[in-house]
């Protein structure tokens, strides 16, 4: 539309554009907010102390290939007592220190730049920090900015990576490290901090290696919202509770799904089904669950745990052989587990609900994890093989499945057991062809399945609709009517309720009262009355039994949602801001200390603020080998939700009762808006806090 049509005088249009340009008083609150930091930050030098009371595992591959950091000790950050004159100029020495955010973003990391900025310039303004533009990629190719004062204030305690950026480029090569080192060189840098997750870790531990002959220390930040960087000792000593932008993004997610759960009380007939990110962990599933109290929240790593005791005790009485598919839960069990809560639901009237699923649940159920690992390696073993890309050869669904049949018959693989068999083709061909495309679907650049990309919920969802028409068929799933509702509607209609009920319901004197499982029709409703004496064959149905009948007929309406990128992006909490700000702290007394190839960590994370103690944690000592791209790659382990934990156990004690599959109101809670003020938030994540209950008793 031409500005002109509106008419709008020059005077008005100013003020207009002011008034909508204003800076929130939020917002300007938020960058004035100063972070809580730990109480040695607030000394002068210190020094790092080895702990060697915290041991971990060494891995043989990652000792022959990270020889030089492979035995670094976890180093607490303490205050030097009585430094001398020589260690005064050398720790406030002016130095270089580079940052680089690497990954999808997570609230805090500006914190994280903020506290190492702040920290440097306390020390020596003459320092300087240097940060490459768009992640690794600004490193490799040379294109940085030197972070001011003005550019540290305006990003404080806001959301994103958009300061600097950044990008999934890997250094995962000989040549691309001696470029990285080239360029950091070539600012003088003393230090590079690169703020990542376990991927990005992994890459800081290969070039703390890499670099390590040239001086330039290496410092890795634990960030990622999937809170899958947990770090515990040999003894299950916890160093490392969660990542910064864990807790941000878990109550992003749960202030909108407490949203929805107000609409669902509201209108009463939807299922709200809401994916959350976390391709290999459930940690945000489990912590935004318990701040939410939805009706089902699947633990992705519970159904992986699961054991069929019911099969398994079958198989061994016919012939006392073992019932290996007993172990695992299906999609066809799962399906009904759902199912039975949805049913259970409707029979107090609540034909609504709230449902948490984690985005990589598919990667827990046994029969679809076999499939994603046969087809990742067919995809890596065809681009390795031929020196080609399999999805750009085979473009359409059809062609890839022509491929995978030629293999199941032998055409394309000569081994004694072909890793794609007849069997194999066939229970993949028996699979809806959404979900099977969905399975062939490109690899992420680290050749994992990109579970975001697939419609969990669809595949899920479509099962629990086709159950739920059987339970139907069968007059098993009705919405129970309050008895009250039922006495009203028969009084105004001059019918005695009581001379009734026992004809249409089965439990014609409880709070709720459930339409009988044979009567599932019109038809069988006369059926019913005529045999009960109610009524005569000619005679027809008085309406307002008609209208009963319809009010117990349960309709299956979901609404999906998937939260992950606006979680991500999502200004950091209270928490968050103090976590993310204090790692930057940490960080630059891990470099000053001389520290390199550690993880910038806090210990006792998950007790109050007064116990959090700053320390390094080795990188290498935490990486173990893992299939990616269909080959075994050095890389940081990821962290899976633990069932012994606290936490959990608390979850799984209370979720029936959030089921509320009863004549009660239902348990939902909402959290409010994310904020930065300690007297308006929690201090922590409540899967920490629960911990921390546990680590005290």
């Amino acid at each position: 539309m031409d500005e002109n049509t509106l008419k709008i005088p020059s005077d008005v249009r100013a003020k207009a554009l002011q008034t909508m340009n204003e800076e929130s008083m939020e917002n300007v609150a938020r960058r004035r907010f100063s972070p809580e930091k730990i109480e040695i930050f607030n000394g002068s030098l210190t020094s790092l102390q080895t702990m060697n009371e915290y041991r971990f595992l060494k891995d043989t591959e990652a000792e022959r290939m990270l020889p030089g950091i492979i035995n670094n000790p976890v180093q607490q950050v303490i205050t030097e007592p009585n430094p001398d004159e020589n260690a005064k100029a050398k720790f406030s020495k002016p130095r270089h220190i580079g940052v680089v955010f690497s990954g999808g973003p997570a609230p805090g990391g500006h914190n994280v730049i903020a506290g190492l900025f702040d920290e440097m310039k306390r020390f020596n303004s003459a320092s300087k920090m240097f940060g490459f533009i768009k992640g690794p990629e600004g490193l490799l190719e040379n294109r940085y900015i030197e972070i001011t004062p003005e550019l540290v204030d305006t990003h404080r305690n806001m959301g994103g990576f958009n300061m600097i950026k950044t990008g999934r480029t890997k250094i995962d090569s000989g040549s691309k490290m001696e470029l990285a080192l080239t360029v950091c060189k070539g600012l003088n840098l003393d230090a590079l901090v690169i703020i990542g997750g376990d991927d990005s870790n992994t890459n800081a531990a290969f070039l703390a290696q890499h670099f390590k002959s040239s001086g330039i220390k290496v410092i890795g930040i634990p960030k990622t919202i999937d809170g899958d960087i947990q770090v515990k000792t040999e003894e299950g000593k916890v160093l490392c509770a969660t990542s910064f932008g864990f807790h941000s993004a878990a109550r992003a997610f749960a202030q909108n799904i407490a949203n929805l759960a107000n609409d669902g009380s509201s209108d009463i007939k939807y299922w709200h089904v809401c994916k959350v990110m976390g391709r290999v962990a459930s940690h945000l599933t489990l912590e935004t669950a318990l701040q939410t109290h939805v009706n089902i929240a699947l633990i992705g790593e519970e159904l992986a745990d699961y054991v069929d005791q019911d099969r398994m005790v079958k198989s061994l009485g016919q012939g006392g052989q073992m019932d290996y598919n007993a172990y695992g839960m299906t999609l066809r069990h799962l399906s009904r587990v759902i199912c039975d809560i949805i049913v259970r639901r409707a029979a107090f009237g609540k034909n609504y609900g709230l449902m948490i699923i984690p985005e990589g649940i598919l990667e827990f159920i046994n029969e679809i994890q076999v499939f994603i690992t046969k087809l990742n390696k067919i995809i890596a073993d065809y681009n390795r093989i031929h020196d080609l890309d399999f999805h750009r050869t085979f473009s359409t669904l059809n062609e890839k499945l022509d491929y995978l049949r030629r293999i199941s018959q032998g055409m394309m693989d000569k081994g004694r057991f072909p890793i794609w068999n007849i069997r194999d083709d066939e229970l993949f061909n028996q699979l809806p062809g959404f979900f099977r495309e969905g399975l062939l679907v490109e690899r992420d650049l680290h050749g994992n399945f990109q579970f975001s990309q697939v419609k969990t919920e669809k595949i899920i969802m479509d099962m629990v609709k086709e159950y739920l028409d059987v339970l139907r068929e069968q007059g098993l799933y009705k919405v129970g009517i309050l008895r009250d509702d039922y006495v009203s509607l028969m009084d105004d209609a001059g019918m005695d309720p009581d001379l009734f009920a026992p004809a249409l319901f089965k439990n014609p004197q409880d709070k709720y009262v459930l339409v009988k499982p044979d009567i599932i029709s019109l038809k069988t409703l006369k059926i019913a009355l005529v045999h009960a004496g109610m009524l005569d064959d000619e005679e027809q149905i008085p309406a307002v039994l008609v209208n009963i009948f319809r009010k117990s007929q349960a309709d299956f309406n979901i609404q999906t949602h998937f939260y992950g990128y606006d979680g991500r992006g999502t200004d950091p909490t209270y928490f968050d801001c103090c976590y993310a700000y204090n790692l930057g702290l940490t960080a630059f007394h891990l470099i000053t200390g001389g520290a390199t190839g550690q993880m910038a960590a806090i210990i006792n994370l998950e007790k109050d603020f007064h116990q959090w103690q700053p320390a390094g944690i080795p990188i290498a000592r935490l990486m173990h080998l893992e299939e990616r791209k269909g080959r075994l790659e050095l890389v940081m382990e990821k962290s899976l939700v633990d069932l012994e934990s606290n936490a959990f156990k608390v979850f799984k004690a209370v979720r029936e009762d959030w089921v509320a599959a009863c004549a009660c109101p239902d348990q939902f809670r909402n959290p409010g808006a994310i904020g930065f003020s300690k007297e308006m938030e929690e201090d922590r994540p409540l899967t920490l806090r629960l911990n921390a209950l546990q680590s005290q008793e």
